[in-house]
């Protein structure tokens, strides 16, 4: 994991790397594994920054939905290559996150997909959109 410099928007890298259970007959990355692999970057951001979402439901009564993504599939990884998912913060509502992220092969820096996606905070019983938890907004 690693941040740009202050002068630049602040990003969070995490490796993934692409079993062989990843992939498709064509021995690429299965398309619907990209958004695992993004939502693994989100959910290592979130930890990174102190947050738990188990304890984040136990204590806050929240948990977090995807309500939009937009992919754009840029070039195929395959089995056994290292990615990075490289995720950043763009914007924070009352209620929601949303993210650009991007899937990086490690060995020639290629993008392989890039994403936008959108995260609403949800109340955790009655599942309707929530205020983010105070501790939460004040690290961002």
């Amino acid at each position: 994991m690693s941040a740009q410099p202050p002068s630049e928007p602040l990003y969070f890298d995490w490796p993934v790397r692409v079993y062989y259970e990843d992939t498709d007959a064509a021995g690429v990355v299965f398309y619907a594994n990209y958004l695992r692999f993004m939502e693994r970057g989100r959910t290592e951001w979130l930890r990174a920054l102190g947050f738990e979402q188990d304890v984040l439901r136990a204590q806050e009564g929240v948990l977090f939905a995807v309500t939009a993504i937009e992919l754009v599939y840029l070039a195929p990884a395959r089995f056994n290559d290292l990615l990075t998912v490289r995720s950043r913060l763009i914007r924070k509502g009352g209620a929601s996150l949303e993210f650009e992220q991007l899937v990086i092969r490690w060995a020639d820096r290629a993008a392989c997909c890039q994403g936008r996606v959108r995260v609403a905070c949800l109340d955790a019983v009655s599942l309707r959109p929530r205020r983010l938890p105070g501790s939460l907004l004040s690290v961002l």
